[in-house]
């Protein structure tokens, strides 16, 4: 099996204050945990794109997130 578990991605640069490598397309991780938690506190930019997180493996996307709707959500919520 390979050493690469989970992948946070995203079509555009990835933002936020968690992210080792802040404007990576994509980052690697072991842990799923970890994964999700970085991806939730993300961000795009620019903003309103989808961010992912996706099981390597198999390819099944565990996690998924759009800005866009996270942000209408706090105006109405």
């Amino acid at each position: 099996m390979s050493a690469i578990a989970y992948r946070v991605e995203s079509s555009h640069p990835l933002m936020g204050p968690l992210l080792p490598i802040p404007g990576a397309k994509f980052l690697n991780f072991l842990d799923r945990s970890l994964a999700i938690v970085l991806a939730s506190k993300s961000m795009t930019h620019p903003s309103g794109h989808e961010i992912r997180v996706v099981h390597v493996p198999t390819g099944e996307i565990i996690f998924r997130k759009n800005d866009a709707h996270q942000a209408s959500c706090r105006d109405e919520c």
